[in-house]
């Protein structure tokens, strides 16, 4: 265009100019314009995008009797747990502590230096053998009054008091011997063969795991919720997560007085296969049923006054006011605001409108 207008002549060039200046407005406008103008462009694309019906999965609610519980933490306890240590100090010249493995009740774990006690057990036993003698030659003299009854009576003194010594020292020969008190799994081993040791000193663990206990504590007003035979649910996080029935065996004779709780034991069936000192929850029934609508946590969003839901009536997303119940794990229950019937919005509540339209991907029924 440049060129073109160069090569007019002054008078010519001065003519066409406003001619050249419209028809290049013209242009630069034409291409600036596209075809989808007529139809809204990208940018009504993006708001009819943006003003279309979000898209979410719903659950029709269907109450249904639930038992309302009271949640509580504890942990899994050994019926019989203990710490091996050595009754009296010495070097170890025996030591079998296989880890991890069962070993049987008296089955020996250790055993201490006893060189010493047996010298000594020797000796109190040939002094015990000369004074039974002496007691039996003074036993025939005295009946035929050959010697004074209290020269006896020493002579038996002295026999008992190497008896006992003996008994004594027989005594400490065998603390000097560590065994399995019960039947159960060693821990790992905490001393080396050769080691001196002393009754302070842990040499393993033993625990055993035939039966399985959970101790719980429960604030002091829901005392009364528990006894011996109470049935309880016991729950266990993992992959997948377990849950066994529990029966309460004992509780704490006196609440807490600093927490202000009350101590719970309870017994695990047998085969429940757990590791002791395990986090447990504990659901303890409080015997109240009730009708409510089981839903995901995420279904629910948290107010100041009350909790909410989004439910769809109408194609359209309405929020609505409900009370909640117990919570266990991803699932709360809702005591009051739901109808059976209503569609309770669990997926995509963060994208839902009050008023809006909404459109359902998927739909299913409450358990």
């Amino acid at each position: 265009m440049r060129f073109f207008f160069a090569a007019l002549s002054p008078k010519t060039r001065a003519g066409t100019a406003p001619l050249l200046l419209a028809g290049a407005l013209a242009l630069l406008a034409g291409c600036h314009a596209k075809p989808d103008d007529a139809k809204g462009g990208k940018d009504g694309k993006d708001a009819k995008k943006n003003n279309g019906p979000a898209l979410v999965d719903v659950l029709v609610a269907s109450p249904s009797s639930v038992t309302d519980s009271v949640e509580a933490n504890g942990a899994v306890v050994a019926n019989d747990f203990v710490e091996l240590h050595p009754e009296v100090s010495g070097r170890l010249t025996y030591l079998q502590v296989n880890e991890g493995r069962r070993v049987s009740k008296g089955t020996v774990i250790a055993r201490i230096n006893d060189a010493d006690l047996q010298a000594n057990l020797q000796k109190i036993k040939a002094q015990l053998q000369v004074g039974r003698l002496s007691q039996d030659r003074l036993e025939k003299l005295l009946k035929v009054q050959g010697v004074n009854q209290a020269d006896y009576d020493l002579a038996v003194s002295q026999v008992r008091s190497s008896e006992a010594d003996a008994a004594y020292t027989q005594a400490m020969l065998a603390k000097t011997v560590i065994r399995a008190p019960f039947t159960g799994v060693l821990g790992l081993r905490q001393v080396s063969p050769g080691a001196y040791v002393t009754p302070t000193t842990i040499i393993a663990t033993l625990q055993a795991d035939t039966k399985l206990k959970v101790d719980f504590t429960l604030p002091e007003a829901n005392g009364g919720l528990v006894h011996p035979g109470t049935a309880v649910t016991v729950r266990f996080a993992g992959n997948p997560p377990r849950s066994y029935p529990a029966t309460v065996q004992a509780q704490e004779s006196q609440v807490n007085q600093t927490t202000r709780n009350l101590t719970v034991r309870a017994l695990l069936p047998a085969g429940a296969q757990v590791s002791p000192g395990t986090f447990a929850r504990v659901l303890v029934p409080t015997g109240a049923a009730r009708r409510s609508v089981v839903l995901p946590t995420n279904a629910i969003m948290p107010g100041d006054k009350s909790d909410q839901v989004v439910l769809v009536k109408n194609g359209k997303a309405v929020m609505q006011d409900v009370k909640t119940g117990d919570r266990r794990d991803d699932q709360i229950s809702v005591i009051s605001g739901l109808s059976a019937g209503d569609s309770v919005v669990t997926n995509g509540v963060l994208f839902t409108q009050p008023g809006k339209p909404v459109k359902v991907r998927k739909a299913r029924k409450a358990k």
